[in-house]
């Protein structure tokens, strides 16, 4: 489930964009296959926009096709007009219920085949509700398209006989263990539903959450679900979009020959759109299981793309959108809050504009405290007004982030879809540019005055439990109890089917054609003097620069008593420098559309740079600057030391985190290894600036070190860039020393961790395994365990979620690295099913290691990987990945060659032979996070030595 964000297209300057309003072709219906209707030929457009075609079936789909022939792979699309706003009353989560219902099989495809089909023809796949809309994509080789028309079109015409009362059943309870997972077990996880009870007027489509109120959930039957698909799921209430390395006339037939059929729907009109206004402040708190209190402050505002969501937007950027907004510093700089941000959240019928704030526990502030600093932040804007530095950094930052957008077909497609599901125009380039651009500081200054200044809000006070007294005031709202009735008495007879007629036998799944070539990556490869090897790449699809500096330190150059340094030195490179403050930096970057990000990781410091290309010289200067003249200044030390803390004690109340501390101490024991990287409590309180400075001078060297780049311009010009910017740092850190420990975990033991009326228990069952290999055991036993636990197909998966019910989603895989590894088998679970989950996964692994592979899963784990390929390297991120293994394994790019060898040629001797050595349960641990009080009995009760464990 995932919630509607405004989508901006593609933006450039207004300038350069004078072409992108090409005229339309004139429809040409005698060139189309009969009951296509051509409505739009966008396909000459130039500049930034998104070349596309739109058409029109005669049942009233939606179809959009935008060719792009840089990858051999296909992005198919369907969206439906219908989220949780068009719900009844008193039958909340419908949409999102169905989206599950979607992926359990049609008339014509087996229960489970959906996602089955879709991974072994080498592509991935999901689904996602929220308010407005519900959609479906895959991304697969291209050869692969008809099959996926064949699944897409199958569940828009022909599922409701294959919805039975036992799928409907199952994925009840997998959507009770989602919001479980998500909200009920998360901290300030049911924050939003309140905000959106008290915001929105009682039964007003937004009042409810996406997942729906459980309580409608279990009201509901099998055939109340089935009248919801019969009203919202009709061809001419959908869009199809399509984008790859196809090409319209070829694609339309097959639309046509799958979608053509199937019966129009019931009329959707739109729903109203109307501007809400509070009549007075509503304060409204929950205790709940959380480290640090939060103040969350919503007005209600306009709607996407009313005129004054630009504004608005700018505003919000404004007031908390960055190291230079108000908010950050009046509140995070001078440590009064730990957090403090703003955001402008439109989605088709209502906006928000929220501010939110953690008060820091050492300022000594309540919550009441922290809704006077934004208040007086508010006024303060209206002193301060607004300044062209304002204007111009999110104009740039608009700019490079949807440039950033446009490299992938998948987010091609998806602003499509998004902007023909709800404006009828699918690509909105220039109006979306020419709306932002023309922002005036009047502008914001007036939808200041009318949407904020004197404005009513809800303001929600979230305190840790028995901690009321910190609470802003004192609630003066509560919503309407309704009382919906009992059981839904809805019956088959009461629906109205619809039924596609054919020509062909849609049960004959499309075979498709030889997998299309897949070029790896062309690079090109050099060594600075200094000791840095680079190797680089060209892509030309967008004007963009990408850099990947690892830097050999880390969290195993440490040592257990100042764990988390590197973390704390990497966050300290992130804010100033000595020429330029934290503010001055990210003003800086922000008017270039760029970013420099360092992080921590365990054998390396990393550093993240995106750029326009036109804008990189500028921002190598600044990556200069921040790599040779961290300033380490006490202020910012302080700061992110207390962030750091606070951020570790919150994580403490979330019980996967509790669930990985408790398993990674279990496996490496008091050992470097054995520690969160981000550090502990004890060791993150006792580091001082000066620690930082040391470990930076020691450790932040050049030398082994290896720098990753993808660019539109060639080497020869980037590579002077690139020198000039690094040539002048030297130096070479201490070598890594860094011996493997072994387990302190005792086999066959159940370690319990206490989380009190823990909603659902977090499971994790494993023992040390094998390192990291790129065409050894490691990656052989990776296929070993692919049908196991690695893929949604996987035994364990299709046992706990869909059979049984019992989680979101089981897996097991291993996890390693150059100096340590583990196999590991986990689940968040219903907290009552618990003791049958842990049952279940060692019965799969115990008969999977007895017994083996069977003959289809070995050639279902074949065609899924092998199949694969033409999605690694599409966009730059994807090759910066793909290029980081080469570099930091020595390898030639054709190691995919060889990978793909080993799958095509490994045996189902060898798969068993891997599964029985590196399988067997009865050498491995089990940790499990969740009311103690409760589970201890039922855990001892299946015969293990259970102890309790204490981080």
């Amino acid at each position: 489930m995932r919630k509607l964000h405004k989508i901006a297209i593609a933006v450039a300057l207004a300038t350069s964009l004078a072409a992108c309003n090409s005229p339309q072709s004139t429809p040409n219906a005698a060139a189309l296959p009969a009951g296509i209707s051509l409505v739009a030929d966008q396909s000459q457009t130039t500049g930034l926009a998104i070349p596309h075609k739109k058409y029109k079936l005669a049942n009233g789909l939606t179809v959009i096709v935008h060719e792009d022939s840089s990858d051999p792979l296909v992005h198919v699309d369907v969206t439906y007009h219908v989220g949780s706003a068009r719900e009844e009353a008193g039958k909340s989560g419908f949409a999102h219920f169905f989206e599950h219902m979607m992926f359990q099989g049609s008339e014509n495809v087996d229960d489970e085949e959906h996602f089955k089909i879709i991974t072994e023809a080498g592509g991935n796949m999901n689904g996602t509700t929220n308010s407005d809309r519900t959609n479906y994509f895959q991304t697969v080789p291209v050869n692969q398209l008809e099959k996926v028309l064949w699944l897409e079109s199958d569940r828009m015409g022909f599922l409701l006989d294959a919805v039975t009362e036992k799928k409907f059943e199952v994925q009840r309870e997998t959507v009770k263990n989602e919001r479980g997972q998500r909200v009920d077990n998360q901290p300030y996880g049911r924050l939003y539903e309140r905000v959106s009870q008290a915001l929105y007027p009682d039964l007003h489509p937004y009042s409810w959450p996406v997942i729906g109120w459980m309580d409608d959930l279990n009201r509901a039957n099998v055939n109340d679900v089935k009248a919801f698909f019969l009203r919202w799921y009709g061809p001419n209430n959908a869009t199809l979009t399509i984008g790859g390395a196809v090409k319209a006339d070829d694609v339309l037939p097959l639309v046509q020959q799958y979608f053509g059929s199937i019966p129009v729907g019931p009329e959707v009109t739109p729903a109203p759109k109307e501007l809400l206004m509070l009549s007075e402040d509503r304060y409204i708190s929950m205790e709940d299981n959380v480290h640090l209190p939060l103040l969350y402050v919503t007005y209600p505002t306009v709607y996407a793309w009313h005129q004054d969501e630009a504004a608005l937007d700018i505003l919000s950027e404004i007031l908390g959108g960055g190291n230079n907004s108000l908010l950050y510093k009046n509140l995070v700089k001078n440590q009064t809050a730990v957090q403090a941000q703003v955001s402008h959240r439109c989605m088709e019928l209502s906006c928000s504009f929220t501010l939110l704030a953690l008060p820091h526990p050492a300022s000594g502030k309540n919550l009441a405290d922290i809704e006077k600093v934004i208040r007086d932040s508010l006024l303060e804007f209206e002193q301060r007004g607004v300044t062209d530095d304002d204007l111009n950094k999110v104009k740039a930052k608009m700019e490079a982030a949807n440039i950033f957008g446009l490299q992938s077909v998948q987010g091609k497609v998806s602003q499509l879809a998004y902007s023909e599901t709800f404006f009828g125009q699918p690509d909105q380039v220039a109006d979306d540019i020419a709306r932002y651009n023309a922002v005036t500081k009047a502008d914001v200054l007036r939808v200041y005055n009318q949407y904020i200044k004197g404005k009513h809000a809800v303001l929600m006070s979230v305190v840790p439990k028995g901690q009321t007294a910190m609470i802003a005031r004192a609630d003066n709202f509560k919503p309407v109890a309704h009382d919906f009735g009992g059981p839904s008495t809805t019956k088959a007879e009461d629906l109205q089917a619809r039924r596609a007629v054919d020509n062909f036998d849609r049960n004959v799944q499309p075979k498709a054609s030889v997998n299309p070539a897949v070029e790896l990556p062309a690079t090109w490869r050099t060594d600075l003097s200094n000791g840095i090897a680079i190797l680089g790449a060209q892509t030309t699809e967008t004007p963009t620069t990408s850099l990947l500096l690892k830097i050999p330190s880390g969290q195993y150059y440490e040592t257990p008593d100042k764990v988390g340094i590197s973390s704390m030195v990497a966050s300290l490179m992130n804010e100033s420098t000595k020429n330029y403050s934290t503010e001055q930096m990210s003003l800086a970057l922000e008017k270039l559309g760029s970013s420099i990000s360092f992080g921590a990781e365990a054998e390396y410091l990393t550093v993240f740079v995106s750029s326009l290309t036109k804008n990189l010289p500028a921002t190598l200067a600044l990556l200069e600057e921040k790599l040779l003249n961290p300033a380490f200044n006490a202020q910012d030390f302080n700061r992110v030391q207390q962030q750091t803390l606070q951020g570790l004690q919150n994580s403490e109340k979330n019980a996967g985190f509790l669930a990985q501390q408790a398993y990674r101490k279990l496996m490496y024991g008091n050992h470097i290894m054995g520690y969160n990287g981000q550090g502990t409590l004890a060791t993150v309180s006792k580091l001082t600036a000066a620690d930082l400075q040391a470990y930076y001078q020691q450790n932040f060297k050049p030398a082994g070190s290896q720098l990753i780049v993808v660019s539109d311009i060639t080497q020869a010009a980037v590579q002077p860039l690139l020198s000039k910017t690094l040539q002048q740092w030297q130096g070479q850190a201490p070598a890594l020393k860094v011996a493997t420990p072994t387990a302190v975990a005792k086999a066959g033991t159940i370690y319990l961790v206490d989380k009190p009326d823990a909603p659902q228990s977090e499971i994790r069952i494993g023992k040390r395994s094998i390192t990291e290999d790129i065409t050894g055991e490691f990656y052989r036993a990776g296929l070993m365990n692919f049908v196991l636990g690695g893929n949604f197909n996987s035994r364990i998966n299709l046992n706990l979620r869909e059979e049984k019910g019992y989680t979101y989603g089981a897996f097991s895989g291993f996890g390693a690295d150059k100096v340590a590894g583990v196999y590991t088998a986990q689940a968040a679970v219903r907290a009552d099913a618990t003791a049958a989950s842990l049952q279940e996964f060692l019965k799969e692994i115990d008969r999977y290691q007895q017994q083996g592979i069977t003959d289809d899963e070995l050639n279902f784990m074949r065609q899924a990987i092998n199949q694969a390929d033409a999605l690694e390297y599409e966009t730059p991120n994807a090759k910066l990945g793909f290029m980081a293994q080469i570099l930091e394994h020595k390898l030639s790019p054709d190691f995919v060659k060889e990978r793909n060898q080993i799958v095509a040629s490994i045996s189902k001797e060898e798969i068993n032979a891997l599964a029985k050595k590196h399988l067997n349960s009865k050498d491995m641990s089990i940790v499990v996070v969740g009311d103690a009080k409760k589970l201890r009995p039922e855990l001892q009760a299946l015969g293990f030595a259970v102890e309790d464990y204490q981080l």
